[in-house]
């Protein structure tokens, strides 16, 4: 029976061993680093979860190990001839690589931090401290408490968190003891630098907003630019006016009354007409984007803050001869209304087409603490749309990674969206006096550029390719590529084919420099809400099916003109039905077609790339499948809240019965009525149908599909609501400086779970108290993926019962159901995999091999260099990652079983 099984195993179909891979589209903040003997290259492999080490010796790089790490690396630090630091993204962990050369690296330790690691850096005396970010959650860190709710619903604080650990002595806690953990007043964490002699760390915030928030409808006057300044609420202030012009499509239908996006202009808060709306905004926004951390032998000091710097942050590099920092951003530009205006009639009228978000490098002089952006395309002129020839050629998109030339001189900028490494003189950058130039850009094969390293001793740059996984060499003396190689990648070719269409500025807009990943950064979210209207188009019969609507409702439809909207992600579309707020994405809208056709319904976002993202046409049919096959493979992480175990604490679970089973009407309509929650159906908070919400709009803003919640989580931040004839009386009056100007609904102008919660289920029997158990449920709501998936432990001599109880829950819930249990161990000199089979016992990575039980496999941890790290990876993955890593039907120890130990082909490790 056993052979039979294995013989199954060996001959899994190719659809099914795709299948075995998750994508996460995890982006990638640090992908390389070079040792500091200048012999060896670490590079992340984000889809294969490894460290692979390079010899940069000869012509090309060469293979020599690769480390099974955590799930997700995307960043990855040299602490000192033999020791390495990866940061795993979706494993909440940081593993610590130790180098046995010549092939005998391994993991040795696992550190445990916060939600969603981003970057790392060592600095201090001697390099001593190690500085990791994450979000200011998830089960291992001390800012989530499942019997203190109030972390997540508490206004005024900082989500921004570093870790910083003893780099010698990373604690004896099961997952290290951090010196300490500060706290920033931003959103999600993003990139970190230091300076030259490690006295100094800066840290970024990821996605950190640009000063903008949306007011909510019933806060505007009615009748659009006619209207004049009202009082919307009794006692409250008065509003300027209504929604500028033009109120009407390009037929003369008038636009349902929406809401408005302003900006703050450090003075007030301004919509594009210069109205002050400041009286109906209840809190501030510092825009504090990057921090500065004075690091000497003693506690770590915040020294400086600064404003300004851009709406997304991904890398940032310390000159090393002025001591200035430069960080590569995108500068949304959300509070401009309106897509497409392809009619000559709505000429003039501001638009975001093909002008989303402009690609900049950022310097800041700490000594004077000038911010100073420097937009990297300035040869654009946006009012030409399509862009004529001559000008994506020049442009930039995405810029990620940054290095600076040995003497600082040059900094090289990986454009992600161009396929190219930008190359700048230092000065003329910081003057801006440089001028965009196709000659000073050097294309790498792959495409896709994410991280950017120099080599001073053979004048090169090692740059990571993420369209195929690769890694591309550079001679910085004729800025041409020299070699490129391949890194071993399980990616379905669902993946590898489509994955460019998202980014990809050059194909999916004239101007070089729009891009779908300039909103749905890394296939996620920016934060910020879009009104993307277009007073050219028409109203479109919506056809969607409805969970009810009441026949006194108008006719359902699309109006062109929809009001600001919340950015959704693409991560878990593959079963929602209509896409968009409204659904007016839809295969219900192709003749014949299917609501519920995921497939077409993402295939409508193709007129997209001309009447948003300025491109001269569409994506031809093979192009657009492509993406979409990729887009509706993307997933969400685990929920972070909810306990590892899967459990709910007893507020939540609370909740969760009263979204089931309390009525919220006189219809007997409870939360789960519409927010469908059924995991077995892959439905999670939407099954794709719509419901009429009765607001007292027109035709448009009364329909919507009953988004998803998996992500409620992460939109916490924005505290402070003014009255309104919808919310009542009960405002926040002024909440003071908060980190996020978006908060919930289509519009993100509600600022809380709880307070949407109060105006939706006003009838909810159990009043507040029940409704704050619902908000804890939504912020720990089920997803497809588990909990525990991504977690980690790494067992050693010296483990103690905490260690060990770890491995028991792993074991535990991946007996359960909630993921696979893969094991990773160097023993006399080889890596060897194990997999937990039903029966409680383990695999191992040999065809001949038996299964041992799981106490003979933790006593094989007691052996001196034999650690063995025990991960829980998604159903379905861990055959592949703990035996058969290249899914050829050949297992790993087998394809391996005639090595030896200095002589391992690259498959081996």
């Amino acid at each position: 029976m056993k052979r039979l099984l294995l013989l199954a195993l060996l001959l899994q179909t190719p659809f099914a061993l795709a299948e075995s891979f998750v994508a996460f589209e995890s982006l990638q903040f640090r992908p390389l680093a070079l040792s500091q003997n200048g012999r060896h290259l670490f590079a992340v492999n984000t889809p294969d979860n490894r460290l692979e080490v390079f010899d940069i010796q000869g012509p090309e790089p060469r293979l020599l190990a690769s480390v099974p790490v955590g799930l997700e690396p995307i960043a990855v630090a040299v602490r000192n001839p033999r020791e390495v630091w990866v940061v795993n993204h979706l494993s909440d962990s940081v593993s610590i690589v130790e180098l046995g050369w010549p092939y005998r690296a391994r993991v040795k330790r696992t550190l445990w931090v916060g939600d969603e690691p981003r970057d790392i850096v060592f600095a201090g005396e001697g390099r001593s401290r190690a500085f990791i970010t994450a979000a200011h959650r998830g089960q291992n860190s001390p800012y989530t408490d499942s019997s203190n709710p109030a972390e997540a619903i508490t206004p005024g604080i900082g989500r921004t968190d570093v870790w910083i650990f003893d780099a010698n002595d990373p604690g004896a806690g099961p997952g290290g003891t951090p010196l300490e953990v500060k706290t920033f007043f931003g959103d999600t964490a993003g990139p970190l630098a230091s300076n030259a002699d490690g006295s100094e760390v800066y840290v970024g915030v990821f996605k950190s907003g640009n000063r903008t928030t949306t007011l909510t409808e019933p806060l505007l006057c009615n009748g659009g630019a006619e209207a004049e300044p009202c009082f919307a609420f009794p006692g409250e202030a008065q509003s300027p006016g209504g929604v500028p012009g033009p109120n009407a499509d390009i037929h003369g239908v008038i636009a349902p009354e929406v809401g408005l996006i302003v900006r703050n202009d450090g003075s007030a808060w301004r919509d594009e007409l210069g109205r002050d709306w400041s009286g109906q905004v209840r809190f501030s926004l510092p825009d504090l984007d990057v921090f500065r951390m004075q690091v000497g032998s003693g506690p770590v000091l915040e020294s400086g803050a600064y404003s300004g710097v851009g709406t997304t942050l991904f890398g940032m590099a310390v000159d090393p001869t002025s001591g200035n920092l430069f960080v590569s951003n995108t500068e949304a530009r959300n509070e401009v209304r309106f897509a497409g205006l392809r009619d000559a009639n709505t000429q003039g009228i501001s638009t975001v087409n093909g002008h989303l978000a402009e690609a900049r490098i950022t310097v800041i002089d700490p000594a004077t603490a000038t911010v100073m952006p420097r937009h990297l395309n300035k040869h654009i002129d946006y009012s030409i749309v399509p862009a004529p020839p001559g000008v994506k050629e020049r442009s930039l998109a995405n810029p990620q990674g940054i290095a600076f030339s040995p003497d600082g001189s040059t900094l090289f900028v990986a454009a992600m969206g161009s396929d190219r490494i930008g190359v700048f003189d230092v000065d003329a950058l910081q003057a801006d006096t440089f001028e965009p130039d196709a000659d000073a850009q050097v294309v790498v094969t792959g495409g896709g550029p994410t991280g950017v390293v120099a080599d001073p001793r053979r004048d090169r740059l090692y740059v990571m390719t993420r369209y195929d996984n690769g890694l591309s060499v550079i001679d910085t003396t004729t800025l041409q590529e020299i070699a490129h190689v391949l890194l071993p990648n399980p990616e379905p070719a669902a993946i590898r084919n489509g994955r460019r269409f998202l980014y990809d500025a050059r194909i999916g807009s004239s101007n070089g420099e729009a891009s779908c990943a300039a909103c749905h950064i890394a296939g996620d979210k920016d934060e910020l809400a879009w009104d993307l209207g277009d007073p050219a188009g028409s109203v479109v019969a919506n056809t969607n099916p409805f969970i009810f609507r009441p026949p006194p409702a108008p006719p359902a439809a699309f109006h062109p003109m929809k009001g600001p909207m919340t950015t959704q992600t693409l991560r878990g579309m593959a079963n929602q039905g209509p896409m968009h707020w409204r659904g007016d994405k839809s295969g219900a809208l192709e003749p014949g077609g299917d609501a519920f056709d995921t497939d077409a319904a993402f295939k409508q976002f193709n007129i997209a790339f001309v009447d948003l993202q300025g491109s001269a046409s569409e994506l031809d049919a093979a192009d657009m499948q492509s993406f979409t096959d990729f887009a509706l493979r993307l997933t969400p992480p685990p929920n972070p809240i909810r306990n590892l175990d899967n459990s709910l604490n007893t507020l939540q679970a609370a909740g969760r019965d009263a979204y089931f089973n309390s009525p919220i009407n006189a219809f007997g309509a409870t939360c789960n009525t519409c927010h469908v929650l059924d995991a077995e159906n892959g439905f999670f908070g939407s099954d794709g149908r719509s419901v009429f919400t009765g607001a007292p709009n027109t035709l448009a803003q009364a329909d919507f599909v009953a988004p998803q919640l998996r992500n409620m989580y992460e939109k916490v931040g924005m505290f402070g609501m003014p009255a309104t004839p919808v919310t009542g009386s009960d405002n926040t009056g002024f909440t003071g400086e908060q980190i996020r100007g978006f908060g919930y609904m289509r519009d993100g102008a509600f600022d809380t779970l709880f307070r949407r919660l109060d105006v939706t289920v006003f009838d909810m029997p159990g009043g507040d108290t029940q409704r704050r158990a619902v908000e804890q449920f939504m912020l720990a709501f089920d997803s497809e993926l588990k909990p525990i998936v991504g977690q980690q432990v790494t067992l050693g001599r010296d483990s103690g019962s905490e260690a060990n109880a770890r491995v028991d829950l792993l074991i535990e819930r991946a007996l359960a159901g909630d993921a696979d249990l893969v094991v990773r161990g160097q023993l006399w000199g080889s890596m060897i995999g194990w997999l937990l089979q039903d029966d409680g016992r383990f695999r191992l990575d040999f065809a001949a091999g038996s299964t041992i039980s799981e106490q003979v496999l933790r006593s094989l941890a007691n052996f001196n260099g034999s650690e063995l790290t025990f991960t829980a990876v998604p159903v379905g993955s861990g055959y592949r990652i703990a035996l058969d890593r290249d899914a050829d039907g050949i297992l790993d120890g087998d394809e391996c079983g005639a090595r030896r130990p200095w002589q391992p082909p690259p498959s081996c490790n």
